[in-house]
């Protein structure tokens, strides 16, 4: 049952069609895992919060830098050097105190990734493409929904995997990105708050989900994109899974 505060918290989204006191309780029970706690994650984690999903794990080997703070609005100049999931974890349970965050300060590797992620859906906020791809692999493997989100300068992408109904990470991606890239921060702001609502849709278990599609918005432009993305017969890791292998 939600309490009296939370039933004053989360009013306005639970009368939203099809979400009520059910979906929320859904959000409440619901563990998710953010990998990575940067311009994406910082805006992934805050609307998750939000929104009240009861359990959050956020993975990130960094700590706060000056030059992060053009577009990882979850920290401030006090924060500089910090670790940053220590300190999203303390700001998103102020905000929130229904909420709790397990802050994991730790590099995701090929040796520890699976342990990492467990049985969490996953939330990629990563800037590599290898981790990702890390991600990528558990998600396969495990079957579990990852929800990815990308951007370079004023452009952004994000799509929604489901293992097994749509095409996996490398199924839409070839290739590697390179170091230090150029990002406005308002760009991850709004990839973010798209991965977000992917989130909450799939856990409350409304709306249609951006699966076997891959929106592209180009800030320059201030458009979107939408792209049908397909299984690559020939995947290196869905096919591969799918055959048992």
């Amino acid at each position: 049952m939600l309490t009296e505060p939370e039933l004053t918290r989360y009013q306005r989204q639970m009368i939203i069609t099809g979400w009520g006191e059910e979906g929320q309780q859904k959000l409440n029970r619901a563990k998710v895992l953010v990998a990575g706690a940067g311009g994406l994650g910082s805006a992934i984690l805050t609307y998750l919060a939000a929104a009240g999903v009861g359990q959050i794990r956020v993975i990130d080997s960094d700590r706060v830098e000056l030059s992060n703070l053009n577009r990882q609005t979850l920290y401030t100049s006090q924060d500089i050097g910090l670790e940053k999931v220590a300190a999203a974890k303390q700001k998103l349970e102020a905000f929130n105190p229904n909420i709790r965050v397990e802050a994991i300060h730790e590099e995701i590797t090929e040796g520890n990734v699976f342990d990492l992620v467990a049985d969490y859906p996953i939330v990629d906020a990563m800037d590599n493409l290898t981790t990702r791809y890390l991600l990528n692999k558990v998600a396969v493997r495990r079957n579990l929904p990852l929800f990815h989100g990308a951007v370079h300068g004023f452009e952004g992408r994000a799509t929604t995997i489901i293992p097994d109904e749509t095409p996996c990470l490398r199924c839409i991606y070839q290739g590697v990105v390179a170091d230090k890239t150029p990002v406005a921060g308002v760009t991850p702001g709004i990839i973010g708050c798209i991965q977000a609502t992917e989130v909450i849709k799939y856990l409350v278990g409304i709306g249609e989900l951006l699966t076997g599609r891959l929106l592209v918005y180009d800030g320059f432009g201030l458009t979107f994109t939408e792209l049908k993305v397909s299984k690559d017969p020939s995947c290196h890791e869905c096919a591969r899974s799918e055959k048992g292998e």
